[in-house]
């Protein structure tokens, strides 16, 4: 049975720590499919502790453990709840040695795979739909038998789909040329999956919309994981509704391959700073929240929408927001369950071609609110600090963070929170 977590902060608001993050979730799940294609020639340090990296570690592990596969065996790859997984290895095992079975959760089984499984069996990748079509379960029959270098793709529905071509390129006869079609989406994680490989020998070249990569050797090297800027996000939003507030966020780079670093410019409108320190970053609470009217753009970085849009309804920031278009596809309908949640504190999140607006003006703060999240760990974290607004926030199913930011209690705990489980 799942377990809630009844949040609060007693006293004056003002926060003063230091928390370590957890490895980048991104970052780490792209690493593990490097160095699997290299055969370990490529090392991972600081790997996350997050449970989407720990399955996709364990899965890489067990199918290297069993690489001497016939390929009449078949073999079961369940995923659970892991997106990432999902994507990266459907490119992975399209061009591994045997037949799989990759499955996940009823969730998973919900989400679309077909742009990737299309793009995969355009190059001569066996795949075929064991349910539904164009979602989990695949079949994957392996190696593929490589027919073309080229392939298109469209750039505006995951960032995903594209790394999970690229990172299987290099290894590829024919080498790969993606045709990128339409807009590019949420670029920074293209661009660190490239920057990733480039770090271990593998060159590219990107001529407007088309990505090229030869077939070429990795070379051995280690590839180090900086710390997760998507698990920084809470914290910028906990500053934001504290009174004062200084946290210390030891090893995050102020440039970064992930982008979700954005939210260090996105937190300037709600007075929140971030300046370097020996080790890492501060971020301070200012006290000069802006007034704003203008429309934030955050197609390359969805996964900070929850928090930015949390926050400014907490701060009664009627704002607007665009690129939000993936949050349908995730671990839930994300535009869905922040209107359900918005509304018990009396905020509006509506869409008028596709531009979303909040309205605050009925905003006001129950002396509890009881947060439904869906099954969605960015849910249970982006609302945990509206506990400095009000006395108590229960948040259901506290475990679901654990996807992405296990120690998100404990470090609450850390900063001044009161964290009781029921």
């Amino acid at each position: 049975m799942s377990k809630n977590a009844l949040v609060s902060f007693k006293g004056t608001k003002n926060i003063n720590t230091e928390i370590q993050l957890t490895g980048s979730k991104s970052e780490c799940n792209r690493a593990l499919i490097i160095s699997a294609l290299s055969n370990k020639l490529v090392k991972v340090d600081n790997l996350s502790n997050a449970a989407d990296t720990v399955t996709l570690d364990g899965i890489l592990n067990s199918l290297r453990e069993d690489s001497e596969l016939k390929n009449e065996d078949s073999r079961l790859v369940d995923v659970g709840p892991a997106g990432t997984a999902m994507r990266f290895l459907s490119a992975y095992l399209s061009a591994k040695n045997g037949n799989f079975l990759l499955t996940g959760t009823e969730r998973m089984k919900k989400r679309p795979i077909g742009i990737l499984a299309e793009a995969l069996k355009t190059i001569g990748a066996d795949i075929s739909y064991a349910e539904s079509d164009g979602f989990p379960p695949l079949n994957i029959n392996g190696p593929l038998n490589q027919k073309t270098a080229e392939v298109k793709i469209k750039g505006d529905i995951s960032s995903q789909y594209i790394s999970a071509l690229l990172m299987i390129a290099p290894i590829l006869p024919k080498g790969l040329t993606l045709e990128i079609e339409g807009e590019l989406t949420s670029r920074p994680y293209v661009d660190m999956t490239l920057d990733m490989l480039a770090e271990v020998g593998i060159k590219h070249t990107w001529n407007e919309n088309s990505i090229s990569i030869e077939p070429q050797a990795f070379k051995a090297g280690t590839l180090v994981v900086e710390p997760d800027w998507s698990a920084a996000s809470y914290w910028y939003g906990i500053a934001a509704l504290a009174d004062e507030a200084e946290i210390s966020l030891p090893a995050l780079k102020e440039k970064s391959l992930q982008g979700d670093s954005q939210i260090q410019k996105i937190m300037k409108i709600f007075g929140v700073a971030t300046s370097k320190t020996e080790t890492g970053i501060s971020i301070i609470n200012l006290g000069l929240s802006l007034d704003t009217d203008q429309v934030l753009d955050l197609k390359t970085c969805p996964d900070l929408a929850q928090t930015i849009i949390v926050i400014a309804a907490a701060l009664g920031k009627n704002m607007s927001f665009t690129g939000l278009e993936t949050l349908k596809i995730k671990e839930t309908d994300r535009i869905a369950a922040l209107q359900n949640e918005l509304a018990k504190i009396g905020v509006t999140l509506t869409e008028n071609n596709l531009v979303y607006t909040l309205n605050t003006d009925k905003l006001h703060f129950p002396e509890k609110m009881t947060v439904a999240t869906y099954e969605d760990h960015r849910m249970a974290m982006a609302f945990a600090p509206l506990a400095l607004l009000i006395n108590e926030v229960e948040i259901e199913d506290m475990q679901v963070v654990e996807k992405s930011y296990p120690h998100f209690w404990e470090d609450l705990k850390k900063a001044g929170f009161d964290v009781s489980v029921h």
